[in-house]
């Protein structure tokens, strides 16, 4: 009787371990399609490459804009506006240089005081709006005092313009989550400093 016990408890074993390993397969099955789901989040298209190369330069021309304005700039105002185009973009440039590695694409040299004049329709530059060519930065690197702070809003504001409606493309065209989420943060954040300029400038 023991024996038959013991080997009907034997039986009863291996059919619930195998009730188990059935319920493993199901399983993985089951986790299949958060995984998709996972790739499918982190997809990109050319729209997000294209924001992200002509987003670098153009953030790099920003920060070297707003770093003339100390030892410039006569407005406290103006210095503190610059102090935060300099803080906003810089990790912004670094950003988008991890996703274009990511995504084995070609990452922007760097283009202070370059000459975009004349390149529209040109691969990759012709989404370059508000960029300033050579002979702007020479004439803000050359100014000061009330001077330098009328001409550094007023280019800063057509410089935004141009960040702002190249974000607007990529909130409407990219597929990259996370680029998506920063042009509206850029779209955001730089209309505000716009509105900030002009009032400045004395426009609104």
């Amino acid at each position: 009787m023991r024996t038959t016990r013991f080997a009907a408890l034997t039986v009863s074993a291996v059919f619930a371990l195998a009730a188990c390993g059935g319920g493993d397969d199901s399983g993985s099955a089951a986790s299949s399609p958060s995984v998709s789901a996972e790739t499918s989040a982190d997809a990109h298209n050319a729209q997000d490459v294209s924001f992200a190369q002509g987003m670098i330069p153009h953030h790099q021309q920003a920060i070297e804009m707003a770093e003339l304005a100390d030892g410039r700039a006569a407005s406290a105002q103006v210095k503190d506006l610059a102090a935060r185009v300099e803080k906003a973009q810089g990790p912004e440039i670094t950003t988008m240089t991890g996703w274009l590695k990511a995504w084995d694409e070609k990452v922007p040299e760097s283009m202070p005081g370059m000459d975009h004049s004349g390149m529209d329709g040109m691969d990759g530059m012709d989404g370059m709006a508000g960029m300033m060519n050579s002979a702007d930065m020479g004439k803000l690197k050359k100014a000061s005092g009330k001077d330098f702070d009328s001409m550094f809003l007023t280019m800063m504001v057509e410089h935004h313009e141009g960040a702002v409606k190249m974000a607007t493309t990529e909130k409407a065209k990219g597929e990259y989550k996370a680029a998506t989420a920063m042009a509206g943060d850029i779209v955001t954040a730089q209309n505000a400093e716009i509105s900030e300029m002009k009032k400045l400038l004395g426009e609104n």
